[in-house]
């Protein structure tokens, strides 16, 4: 069983199912939610593996890292009414674009991670597992001989600390992109160039 952090998902579509998958592919525990209750997600949670278990957004939100994969329009929906994060790590792992008709969202000039930021006050924000493709993170990073790549950004090092440390455990290579606002722009999508990408590292 994993050492790591005990970690919760907020949102069970293809982001957050594929993160699932990878945690329990290592064994990894982890509690996953979504905005129906965990009555909804019994079966899925089940089909992942026995490390992952359904529960509801509170109980998701007050563990020590949190991934939050959710349609851009809901994630204030999805937010709202949290306590203070209180310097835990929230993983963005979303996009600012959403079905059917998958136009960009108008930030106004901001990064999506920094408007995400913005709904977690006093997280500790990294973006990360929103720029692969979920097929490919949940299946076995091992690549051509090499690990499959994922990055990272953000502003405090602990926090980008704890999930290099976290994407290796799953088998991946991560690579770190620099602050939230600056590497969080190039694995945007739409927008960034790194989204478009799959990398594998070797050595």
């Amino acid at each position: 069983m994993s050492t790591s952090p005990s970690i919760g998902i907020i949102g069970a579509g293809h982001i957050g199912a594929a993160f699932a998958r990878a945690l329990a592919r290592r064994n990894i525990p982890a509690i996953l939610s979504n905005s129906r209750g965990p009555d909804s997600l019994q079966a899925l949670a089940q089909s992942i593996g026995p490390s992952i278990r359904a529960g509801n957004r509170e109980e998701a939100a007050a563990q020590a890292i949190v991934l939050v994969a959710v349609n851009w329009s809901k994630l204030p929906a999805a937010l709202s009414g949290l306590p203070d994060f209180g310097g835990r790590i929230v993983i963005d792992a979303n996009n600012p674009i959403e079905a059917p008709l998958f136009k960009p969202i108008d930030l106004q000039g901001r990064s999506s991670s920094e408007v995400f930021a913005a709904l977690v006050p006093g997280a500790h924000v990294v973006k990360a597992f929103n720029h692969l493709n979920p097929r490919l993170l949940s299946s076995d990073p091992v690549e051509r001989g090499g690990r499959r790549v994922l990055f990272l950004a953000g502003d405090d090092a602990r926090a980008k600390a704890q999930i290099s440390a976290l994407i290796d455990e799953l088998g991946f290579a991560g690579i770190d992109l620099g602050t939230l606002a600056g590497g969080g722009r190039l694995t945007q999508f739409p927008g960034g160039p790194l989204p478009s990408l799959e990398l594998v590292q070797f050595g």
